[in-house]
């Protein structure tokens, strides 16, 4: 790799990072008490998704271990806000869908981080937000 390439791969990779550092730290701010930003991506995506998911199918969206998304969801089932059951056709899989305590909870968290989601797109303004991210969906493909 040439120097110049060296030098905006460490600018790129930096800027990701640092970025990541701020939304995580802005969000886990405002989420509701107890709420971890895990949490409520699991929540969201399955809020998105209508339907069950099985935990291996949301370890691999979230490209996280099973062990970790079991941690996730034992955390969300035990606060109600998942229902987790045996698959009927594979005794060894369990399925997983968003309970009504969940959507609830979810809909309470996308409220709290809409100001902070408004001032970004205010200050980047929406032709700039939709322009990156189709760049950003194709850096996180290649990664």
């Amino acid at each position: 790799m040439s120097a110049d390439k060296n030098a905006l791969a460490i600018s790129l990779f930096s800027e990701i990072l640092a970025a990541d550092q701020k939304v995580r730290y802005r969000l886990s701010s405002v989420l509701p008490k107890g709420m971890e930003i895990s949490h409520f991506s699991v929540l969201n995506h399955l809020a998105w998704h209508e339907g069950e998911r099985s935990p291996a199918q949301l370890a691999e969206t979230f490209s996280v271990t099973r062990g970790a998304i079991t941690n996730t969801l034992s955390k969300l089932e035990w606060a109600g806000y998942v229902h987790i059951r045996p698959d009927w056709d594979d005794a060894r899989r369990k399925m997983v869908t968003i309970s009504p305590a969940g959507r609830s909870a979810r809909d309470h968290a996308l409220s709290s981080i809409a100001p902070i989601v408004d001032n970004v797109i205010e200050a980047l303004g929406e032709e700039g937000v939709r322009a990156t991210l189709p760049i950003l969906r194709e850096l996180r493909k290649q990664l």
